[in-house]
């Protein structure tokens, strides 16, 4: 498979496509002004109490209040509050945890109102950004993602990804990591640092620990509400999770990211500086690499699949549907179980790719054609969960309920992807009305005295809408006719069948446009 990153920046924000064997899989937007990206930490202020909800609403700046649930709180909130106290009071000097003494893990089935209280401040960090109507969900359970590892601060744990099935590699990660590790901060393997050497663990272990000593060096003077430390730009984040061996080319269309980009690979990963390249064409990047016509094919109501069948998306506030229709496959000559099997299948592989190119969140309900083998709703299931390995959000797939429908639960952090692809209509502009065509005519007269007698034009041609050319043309004595005794020489009308209603156009006798 042939992975590919494409990269364009735009005044508004960076745009990055994901690539693999030349389709569009994934989809990235990074605006300028978002200021509520996944893994900021922010100093908040807790402004109500929810006992119903064992919940609390906290204010980090949004116009609308975070949550913040219990089971968010982190099983060491009581230490994370303990230090955010010393330090904003300046009593304790130094960055990192050596001596200091943890406070014990919170009850698992407490109440958030005996661990937080009303204008407490508190370290919190973004788990979901604001979607639709709600503000951000936040997390005091703080954590700092490197390339390798993730810190986690007041903990002695060391976790490993489940996806490293080597015993002997596990034991590797974990006795390299124990014996670099600072003291009271907790590490979670990332599956990238399999097979990686001593030198790349530490230095990213050291990175990590730099964030977190800028952290709270900041944390004395943070104001209430405000920002605190912030993850880096979404561009370097998604290349920091997802750059591997397998990466073929990373094309960037402005000189300065290039820059920046080419930097930051050569920081985590040397030897994967060469595949970044500056794109220098005058053709937009995402034209040039066919991304432009995928998102319009992808994006919308109706998605189109290669063998006739298609897709209808829904979109709900509380939920995602997705309706598998045969579309002219019913005319195969395959048996109808057969043919079924073979729709769902081609539905499936395209609805594993929606999920991660619209980055739908949620639940997702999908209604395949009917079938009645079990053997086959198995083998659909099976081959729908093998799919959905290559996505990167933590998902759960239940098999074909009795009415045949499969549903997916799917971890949303950020905003769906949603892109507009229909266009405003030209003739209209949108508003659904055009000119009233009683006018066409009085402007079409208005225009040919200006060019005629005013710029002196002769044997110019109108163009213009094959039904307008008939009208003008209608009658023993016709508009053509009439125009003629007018303005003293015969006016040419051509029609062209691509032109709006309303739309007309005027050319010289070389044939070339009179601008207006």
């Amino acid at each position: 498979m042939v992975k590919e990153l494409i990269i364009d920046s735009s005044p508004l924000g960076v745009t990055i496509a994901l690539v693999e064997d030349k389709q569009l899989v994934e989809l990235h937007k990074e605006q300028i002004n978002n200021n509520y990206a996944v893994g900021d930490i922010y100093l908040g202020r807790i402004k109500k109490i929810m006992p119903g909800l064992n919940a609390a609403f906290v204010d980090v700046g949004y116009e609308k209040d975070a949550f913040l649930h219990y089971f968010d709180l982190g099983p060491q909130v009581q230490s994370l509050i303990k230090l955010t106290k010393i330090k904003r009071n300046g009593s304790v000097n130094g960055t990192l945890l050596d001596n200091f003494k943890l406070e014990g893990d919170i009850n698992k089935a407490g109440k958030i109102s005996e661990v937080v209280s009303k204008n407490l401040v508190l370290p919190v960090q973004i788990a979901k950004e604001p979607i639709s109507t709600k503000g951000p969900r936040l997390s005091s359970d703080l954590s700092i993602a490197g390339r390798y590892i993730v810190l986690v601060p007041f903990s002695n744990v060391i976790s490993i990804s489940k996806k490293i099935k080597s015993n002997t590699e596990r034991n590797r990660l974990k006795k390299i990591i124990e014996s670099i590790k600072p003291k009271n901060f907790g590490v979670i393997i990332r599956t990238v640092s399999e097979g990686k050497g001593v030198a790349e663990l530490q230095k990213d272990l050291l990175d990590s620990v730099a964030k977190w000593e800028s952290f709270i060096k900041k944390l004395p003077d943070a104001e209430p509400s405000k920002r605190v430390w912030g993850e880096m730009d979404r561009t370097s984040t998604l290349i920091r999770d997802i750059l591997s061996t397998d990466f073929t080319n990373v094309y960037v269309s402005d000189n300065n990211l290039f820059e920046d980009i080419r930097s930051y690979v050569h920081e985590i990963s040397p030897e994967m500086e060469k595949i970044v390249k500056l794109y220098k064409h005058k053709e937009p990047i995402f034209e040039h690499f066919g991304i432009e016509k995928q998102i319009k094919n992808s994006f919308g109501k109706t998605v189109n699949l290669a063998g006739g069948a298609y897709l209808v998306v829904e979109h709900t506030e509380a939920l995602h549907v997705v309706d598998v229709n045969s579309g002219n496959r019913t005319a195969s000559k395959e048996n109808q179980e057969d043919n079924a099997l073979q729709v769902n299948k081609e539905a499936a592989k395209e609805i594993a790719r929606q999920l991660r190119l619209r980055d739908m969140g949620g639940i997702v309900v999908i209604d395949f054609i009917d079938m009645h083998k079990p053997t086959n709703r198995k083998m659909l299931f099976d081959y729908l969960k093998d799919l959905m390995l290559l996505d990167r959000a933590k998902h759960t797939i239940l098999p074909p309920s009795k009415f045949g429908l499969v549903q997916i639960t799917r971890q949303r952090v950020r905003p769906e992807m949603n892109i507009v692809t229909s266009e405003k209509c030209p003739t209209c502009d949108g508003t659904g009305e055009i000119k009233a065509s009683i006018v066409l005519m009085d402007d079409i007269e208005n225009n040919l005295t200006y060019i005629l007698q005013e710029q002196n034009e002769k044997n110019i041609t109108l163009c213009v809408h094959p039904y307008i050319e008939a009208f003008i043309k209608k009658g023993f004595i016709s508009l053509q006719w009439k125009w003629f005794f007018k303005f003293g020489q015969r006016i040419k009308i051509r029609a062209v069948s691509s032109y709006n209603l309303t739309e007309f156009h005027f050319l010289s006798s070389k044939d070339e446009e009179i601008k207006l």
